[in-house]
């Protein structure tokens, strides 16, 4: 799918298309990374279709979700969940068990720290889920990092993104 198609989605389903993709993102199923939606949401606002903190709370929302989902996940059935996606992917294992331990020492600064790194950022939340972190502590902590991390993706879009595109083209 090419550029103009992920535009008329945008047109055609407005913002609740911005919290679907960052969602499914956030719940690392696979479709198109917010890494791309976010920045074209961020071309989108500066177009003035939508407003750059309308881009901003609706994916930190999405974000946040999706984080939700993932720790409740894995606070009511982690280590089962966890066993058969370490079967699936068992090279995963030594990373997660890591964070894990670190999300022991660390608490809700680990959290924070995770998800502004690719990959774990999505992950942590099970993990977080599992040792039973406080529930405001986690919920704070993932929206401080979401919120940075979706703010320097829609904010390049806005930005930088015209210029891109145009590079592109």
């Amino acid at each position: 799918m090419d550029i103009q198609s992920l535009t008329q989605y945008f047109l055609q389903y407005g913002a609740f298309f911005i919290y679907l993709i960052v969602l499914l993102e956030y719940l690392n199923l696979p479709g198109f990374p917010a890494g791309v939606i976010m920045p074209l949401a961020g071309i989108w606002a500066a177009k003035g279709e939508i407003s750059f903190p309308m881009v901003l709370l609706i994916s930190v929302g999405a974000g946040l979700t999706g984080s939700w989902a993932l720790y409740f996940l894995g606070r009511l059935g982690g280590s089962k969940v966890l066993g058969m996606y370490f079967k699936k992917f068992p090279k995963q294992q030594p990373m997660i068990e890591e964070k894990i331990e670190m999300l022991r020492e660390k608490g809700g600064f680990g959290v924070f720290v995770s998800k502004l790194l690719p990959m774990v950022r999505t992950l942590i939340s099970i993990p977080a889920g599992m040792i039973r972190m406080d529930f405001a502590v986690y919920t704070v902590s993932s929206a401080l990092g979401v919120f940075l991390w979706n703010l320097a993706f829609v904010g390049a879009g806005y930005f930088f993104g015209e210029a891109a595109i145009n590079v592109l083209s």
